[in-house]
Formats: structure tokens, sequence, C-alpha cells
């Protein structure tokens, strides 16, 4: 959805609506616009806050992270809420909240004016509150004999030198994989079939395989990949650690063939249209699950041609470089729409870990939806508006407007 206006003082409003139904997950605020205006040379990053259970009752748990350590404090919802406020109001420009009701990100201009972007919630169950901070899924996964191998942790679990960025990255994609496979809900009851495209050095394929293998489910992974070293290394590292279902072949997105019809595809970075060969591989095969990062959005830009309304965009680079990448991923997930998925878009993880941090997800819809004579007529609509002659899915699809 579009940015919208908001204030200061509606960010709390938000905040507590979400705290007393229950509804809210985790926040995050970032973007800080003076180090010095907390500690000076502490290299203050972000403040994180999360509800915890203490004899006191439900708490806020405030999380302030620095360069080289986080300290914590719990307070009342109230007075959380307040310093949660003043802290966005006076340091932070960026804010993230995460409900059960929906996703909230709220950026704070110079001139005191709050935007905020509302997206479907990127978790559909509030955590655990326990005070004990400990994330099982975390550890689990840092103490993994592959994560270590590939160089992501050190033995005791803890990530190496510049791979804790990597670390988060993998365990929100297991996290966010493990709503969308129970979405999915796995119709059949064999060996499913997963192929994750542009694997490199294969952390997300490894760990793809490690969360299917604690589901109980039996599963083949393949990881494809160009480059032949990488190939060759992932798959001395699978035989090495016994992990039989897993794979790696060398191949293109584009002209790599499955022995059998997938279940499971998984894309992350692809650059520019390397995105929409995966997306129609995974649409042509009836994946029931098809996971994408888009990036490089590289193929509308020099195409489009904006309404006269939009026509102040055209003006900055930047600016039609981003209606560039929003027009391209809103196409993409029509056109999944349109062939009976249900699309999902939402960031994959904190904008300050990665640039490339959107997700674009399909899940196949067992019934309903809305009737395809109406996707089609709006994919039609924006595809007119924007002046556009080509887009690599549609072509793909044979869904070009004529």
């Amino acid at each position: 959805m579009p940015e919208t206006p908001d204030s200061p003082s509606l960010f709390v409003a938000r905040l507590l609506d979400a705290w007393d139904a229950s509804a809210f997950v985790k926040l995050t605020l970032s973007s800080p616009e003076s180090q010095e205006d907390v500690r000076p040379g502490d290299g203050l990053r972000n403040l994180k806050a999360r509800a915890v259970d203490l004899k006191e009752g439900r708490m806020l748990s405030l999380v302030e992270c620095y360069s080289n350590r986080e300290v914590t404090r719990n307070h009342a919802s109230r007075d959380g809420a307040r310093l949660l406020g003043e802290a966005f109001a006076k340091v932070f420009t960026k804010a993230h909240l995460f409900t059960t009701g929906g996703d909230f990100q709220f950026r704070r201009e110079r001139s005191g004016v709050v935007r905020v972007k509302v997206s479907r919630p990127a978790f559909t169950q509030a955590p655990e509150r326990s005070h004990d901070r400990r994330n099982p899924l975390r550890e689990g996964l840092a103490a993994e004999p592959f994560m270590q191998k590939l160089g992501v942790t050190a033995p005791g679990g803890q990530p190496r030198p510049g791979m804790a960025g990597k670390l988060r990255q993998v365990v929100r994609f297991v996290e966010i994989l493990g709503h969308l496979l129970d979405d999915w809900g796995r119709p059949n009851s064999g060996p499913i079939q997963v192929a994750d495209m542009g694997a490199g050095k294969g952390y997300l394929t490894f760990a793809l395989a490690y969360a299917l293998q604690k589901r109980g489910w039996e599963a083949r992974v393949t990881g494809v990949e160009l480059r032949s070293e990488l190939v060759e290394s992932g798959n001395r590292l699978a035989a090495e650690l016994g992990m039989d279902g897993l794979r790696f072949v060398q191949g293109r997105i584009d002209d790599w063939k499955p022995e059998e019809r997938l279940d499971v595809l998984v894309a992350l970075h692809a650059c520019n249209t390397a995105t929409d060969d995966a997306l129609f591989q995974g649409i042509r095969d009836g994946a029931g699950l098809i996971v994408t990062s888009p990036c490089c959005h590289q193929e509308l830009r020099p195409q489009i041609r904006l309404p006269s309304q939009l026509a102040v965009v055209a003006g900055h680079g930047i600016l039609l470089e981003r209606q560039a990448e929003i027009l391209t991923d809103a196409l993409r997930a029509r056109l999944l729409e349109m062939y009976g998925y249900d699309s999902r878009v939402f960031e994959f993880v904190e904008p300050e870990h990665s640039g490339k941090n959107l997700m674009l997800a399909g899940v196949l819809r067992r019934e309903g939806g809305r009737r395809p004579e109406l996707l089609k007529g709006e994919f039609r609509e924006a595809w007119e508006a924007f002046g556009l002659e080509t887009q690599r899915l549609a072509v793909l699809l044979g869904e070009v407007p004529r």
C-alpha cells in the first residue's frame, strides 16, 4: 500500500492498540538521526522492543543496540511506549512495528511529518513472552554443522566476524518459510521436490533442507547454481554431512529443467529478469509454494511513460527507479494471482541489514480467489497506464496485453 501521512503520537497509539489487543509481536527503531543524541561515541544502531512476562506482569523489554554491546531494560507498557515514542520523535527516523494484524513501517521526515506504510503481517501468531531471551530457532541453526562449515558460526554457535547479518538472514528465512509452509499445508504425503534457484554458496539451500527435516517431511532439495566451483563445494559438504536428500547441480535459472514436478521453488536475490524466470518455472510446474526476493529491477525503467499526474516523479532518477521497482513487483504479484496463487509482498529482513529485503511469495490456492477476468483487467489497465511494451514474466506466460 502507498505511504500516508501520520504523526509521532499516532505511532504510539498504534503500538498501544496492538499491545492491548495482544497482537504486538515486536518493534524496531532504526536509522538514528544523530548518534550523539543518546550516548556520544557508542554507535547506537537501533532500539528493539518485545513483550516479556515477569512477576510484575506483561512488560515491554527495550534493547538498545550499540556497536559493541546491548543494554536491556524492562518497562510497564505505557512507560515503555512513551520512551519509544520519544526515541522515534527525537532520535530515530524509521520504525517497523510487527503485529499479528498487519505490519506498519513509519518514516519520520525532517519536517516532522511521519509517513506510514501498511502491509500484510509477517507473523500470524504472537511469540512466546518468556523473559528468557533465548531463541531456540536461532540457537538450533547456529549450532548446525552446515552453518559452521559454511563459515557463518564458530563451534560455540556465535556468528563469526562479519557474519552476524548472514546468520540473522538465515534464521529469518527459516522463520518465514515455516509460516508459508503452514499456509500451503502440503496436500500430498510423498516426498516433496524443492529447488533453490541461484543457490550461490548454499546458505539458504542447506537451511531449506534443515527446515523441512525438522518438520519431519521427506524432501529432495536441489540447489541450482551456475558456478561449477560452488556446485562442487556444496555437493562435497552435503556428502560430508550425510544429507542424502540435498544436491547441487550446475545450470541457469532460465534453462534448468527439474526431473520431477516441483512442489516448492525458492529464488532469493535472482538479478533482474532471472526472478521472472524462476517465477515462471514455479508457475509452470504448479508449485504449491514459490518464494522469491527480487533485486536489480532494470527491465521496466527505460519503458515507463508516467501518466501526467505522476510527471513530477520523472524529474528525479532515484524516484523513477523506485517506481520501476514497485511496478515490477506489483505486476509479478498480480500475475501470480492470475495463475491461482495468493501473493504476499513484505520485508524479508530489517532494511539496515540488507538493501535487498523485499520478499515476494505465492501460495497456491485450494479454492476461491478473485475472478480471473477482474485480475486480468486490472493488470491490463496498469500496463497501459505506464506505457509498457514488455515484461519478462508476462511474456513467458503469454499475458502481454495486445
